[in-house]
């Protein structure tokens, strides 16, 4: 086992007590940007929340920046030294062994060590690596929460609930909405035969996210347990109980890939992901610290599983994802691991006329924005070193005829610079053909809802082919080919002009007059590629999307404010008689 210095006072010991301090004051920043999601949330400042939510996803790269510029007055012409810094990890490892949440200082410390030494791959001699282990392995018991007894009065303990967690607004009716959340509770566990409702344990931390907070836990019965999240809402009257989740599916949709990321003000971080994943235990770990807001622990966290995954599996095999070949990105895929892998190509194919910043551009808007449920989560990595012996030979000759400004071989191994890595998802134009048709149609129709979805949070995807959209496991459609996604804001919607007589036998394309940015919802259509019986589903249930018009109308919705809410969860989840239920109040701000 490595030693590290016993001088506390040595350069090695003083540079490891820079990071962690440089650490513990991002902790810090991060919270205190978190901590103000209660009071925008509280007066309806969506826009500001937005701000902040932002705001918190830059500290990260904001403080690297400042610990680099300390460590290089501290260090001078040694701050490249190898030996050096080995003896700091040492040094570093000893200081945050006490800390419960040093596997996030362990990255933090891993992301300045890239930083200096232009890192390819791993360097196991001046990085934190442990392939080998689960970062959360060294929690012995999950978050602490705090246990209601339902048995005997279940709406005073509701009540209970809501006075634990205050809010400066108040509740606009406490008493009803604690009758009705213990109805809802009773009747999830009567449908699971779970018995009587015995107890509700929650964290104790409320999780805020776009407009609306989340309690979460468990909800304890006689004969069962059930995941728990009681989402509020704030209106113009107070705060009110808006749904009561205890499906694992909701719960899982809850803390998705394909939402922002929630603002909790937790006091530790890593047992509060042991105790999520005890609720859904499917759920990647690494998924969990990254909507927990912890992206760069995400990211960490996905490597090691991946690469974990490919030394147990010497027979895995990157292969070319299913799907039709894009034009921008060549995609591999671990044939068994539910990832996929996006290299920009070096030169797109007509009639794509971006460039490679144009692209990145797009990805990193999509980082900062609102996904509302329909964008999944890309994340950018750099500097990927795959074993070379497990990438298809089709895959490895695509990548290096077609990525060579990215991709390149140095010993057995494929270097991959600059990549995009998301959740792999079944393309909808594949899903549609192979699916029963009852599911196809779903499938199809919740892709209508999702381009409704994406144009009142002023997205539009530029490219609505069905291969552009993916089906998770829920069967929810999913945008996720970012190239021509653009705001609804900057487009010019436009109806087809009728064509003279002599135009009628002409291609559209000789006759019509575009300028950049036109766009001819009309056509859309013509290019969707499914079954007639589809099509005709799509348009009977969605035909706005069609039609200019409609598009010009979220335009001006959006110029006057207006605020696409897309809640999380289904209408069945939502309170019976509960007055928000209409959306009324969520709007304003």
């Amino acid at each position: 086992m490595r030693q590290a210095p016993t001088d506390a006072t040595g350069t090695p010991a003083r540079a490891a007590a820079l990071i962690l301090d440089a650490f513990l004051d991002y902790n810090a920043r991060f919270s205190d940007i978190t901590r103000r999601a209660k009071r925008w949330f509280e007066r309806r400042s969506w826009r500001q929340a937005q701000i902040d939510t932002v705001w918190r996803l830059d500290l990260y790269e904001e403080c690297l920046a400042e610990t680099l510029g300390r460590l290089e007055l501290l260090l001078d012409e040694r701050v490249r030294s190898r030996p050096l810094w080995r003896l700091i990890r040492d040094a570093f490892e000893l200081q945050v062994t006490p800390y419960l949440d040093r596997e996030l200082s362990k990255t933090f410390f891993n992301s300045l060590s890239r930083r200096f030494f232009h890192t390819v791959g791993v360097a196991a001699d001046i990085e934190f690596v442990a392939l080998d282990r689960e970062s959360t392995a060294h929690v012995a018991e999950a978050a602490s929460r705090t246990r209601y007894r339902l048995r005997e009065a279940p709406a005073e303990a509701i009540e209970q609930i809501f006075a634990d967690v205050p809010f400066a607004c108040g509740y606009a009716d406490a008493v009803a909405d604690a009758t009705r959340v213990a109805a809802a509770c009773e009747a999830q566990l009567l449908a699971h035969d779970g018995g009587a409702a015995v107890a509700i344990e929650l964290l104790p931390t409320p999780f805020f996210r776009e407009r609306r907070a989340y309690l979460v836990g468990r909800l304890l019965g006689e004969r069962a347990e059930l995941p728990l999240a009681i989402a509020l809402v704030s209106t113009a009257e107070g705060i009110r109980a808006d749904a009561v989740l205890t499906r694992r599916q909701q719960i899982s949709t809850l803390f998705g890939y394909t939402r922002s990321y929630f603002l909790a003000d937790l006091p530790t971080v890593t047992d509060t992901v042991v105790y999520l994943h005890g609720l859904m235990p499917h759920k990647p770990i690494e998924e969990l610290y990254t909507v927990l807001g912890r992206a760069k622990q995400g990211k960490t966290e996905r490597y090691r599983h991946l690469f974990r995954h490919l030394a147990a599996h010497p027979e895995e095999r990157l292969v070319r994802a299913d799907g039709e070949r894009g034009m921008v990105m060549a995609v591999f895929t671990p044939r068994d691991y539910p990832l996929v892998f996006k290299v920009i190509r070096d030169r797109f194919a007509y009639p794509k006329d971006i460039g490679r910043r144009q692209v990145e551009e797009k990805y990193r808007l999509v980082f900062r924005y609102d996904r509302i449920g329909r964008l999944v989560d890309a994340q950018e990595f750099r500097y990927l070193r795959f074993p070379l012996a497990q990438v298809d030979p089709p895959m490895l000759e695509e990548l290096l005829a077609e990525c060579a400004e990215t991709v390149t071989v140095d010993g057995e191994d494929l270097v991959v610079a600059h990549c995009y890595v998301e959740r792999r998802l079944r393309p909808l134009n594949l899903y549609a053909r192979e699916a029963d048709p009852d599911a196809a149609r779903a499938a199809v129709l919740d892709y209508g809802q999702a381009i409704k979805d994406l144009a009142r949070s002023n997205i539009f995807p530029g490219d609505l082919l069905l291969k552009n959209f993916g089906i998770t496991s829920g069967g929810r459609a999913i945008f996720y080919d970012y190239d021509e996604l653009c705001l609804v804001e900057s487009c010019r919607f436009r109806a087809l002009p009728e064509a003279d007589d002599e135009d009628e036998t002409r291609p559209l394309e000789d006759w019509l007059t575009v300028r950049e940015n036109d766009v001819f919802p009309e056509q859309f259509p013509r290019f969707l590629g499914i079954p007639a019986d589809l099509r005709q589903a799509l348009i009977a249930a969605h035909g706005e999307i069609f039609d200019p018009r409609w598009w010009q109308a979220v335009q001006d919705g959006i110029a006057a404010g207006d605020y696409a809410d897309v809640p999380p969860y289904p209408p069945s989840a939502r309170l019976a008689g509960d007055p928000a239920s209409d959306g009324g109040g969520l709007g304003a701000e």
